[in-house]
């Protein structure tokens, strides 16, 4: 059982923040990390810079082209998973697209993942109908392959996902990008109870989420809350990020300071 699965068997609130590697700057990923954690985040997202990211909005779409500028590379982030590895337990997700994996090769890219203590992946752009091979090798090294769902997505096809993923799926809120406006709540409900039906899995919702009051419903409706655009938002241009970040998930978690 790896810190994902046994996360999701504990019936309580989850706050997943998103952070992309290397940004704001190329070291800051390790002490942003650490900092969530003892913030209380209960699980933590990695973003993994992409040139193309299709389904990041402007804000993730700028820290991420910020973080290639800085030099990170996906030997880099797992250098820092390790060294983030040493100082906390908290369970770790990679957010990235399929294209950097498959040149560095399956095998190689989950072995680091591995040896570097990385708990779960999810990849945006790895439809079902090939995602079989991939997610079969990761689960057998004992990495969560997390895969998406949306409000377009069939039922019956929400429970292959779910199936193929194991342990954890990730619920789309919006037919969009990250950091667009949420839908109606009662769109969001009977969306959230589909996904409940019909997936063998806890799920997470992400895209949208930005204040205390989300993460409160999104609970009531899901198995945890991911914020990302207002994570990254919330640093840009920030004296001290981590400081920054650390007040803004007690913030979200409902902490008093």
């Amino acid at each position: 059982m790896n810190r994902i699965n046994k996360l999701f068997r504990e019936p309580k609130e989850k706050l997943i923040p998103f952070m992309t590697a290397g940004y704001p700057e190329l070291d800051s990923t390790v002490d942003l990390v650490c900092s969530a954690a003892d913030a209380g985040a209960d699980m933590i997202e990695i973003g993994i810079p992409f040139s193309d990211p299709q389904a990041d909005g402007p804000v993730i779409q700028t820290s991420s082209q910020q973080a290639l500028d800085n030099g990170m590379t996906l030997n880099k982030i797992f250098e820092q998973v390790t060294e983030i590895r040493k100082r906390t337990n908290v369970p770790l997700a990679l957010m990235g697209y399929y294209n950097p994996i498959l040149k560095m090769g399956h095998e190689i890219f989950l072995n680091h993942c591995v040896t570097s203590g990385v708990d779960g992946l999810i990849l945006p752009d790895l439809p079902l109908e090939e995602a079989g091979p991939f997610c079969e090798l990761a689960k057998a090294k004992g990495v969560s392959p997390i895969l998406l769902v949306a409000p377009n997505t069939p039922d019956d096809r929400i429970r292959k996902i779910s199936e193929l993923a194991g342990d954890l799926i990730y619920a789309v809120s919006i037919l969009g990008i990250t950091g667009n406006d949420l839908a109606s709540k009662d769109a969001l409900a009977k969306y959230l109870n589909r996904v409940r039906k019909n997936s063998g899995t806890p799920f997470v919702v992400g895209f949208g989420i930005s204040t205390r009051e989300d993460v409160i419903w999104f609970n009531e409706h899901s198995d945890g809350a991911v914020v990302g655009s207002a994570i990254i938002k919330n640093m840009d241009g920030s004296s001290n990020p981590v400081e920054t970040t650390k007040i803004l998930i007690q913030d979200l978690k409902g902490i008093e300071l």
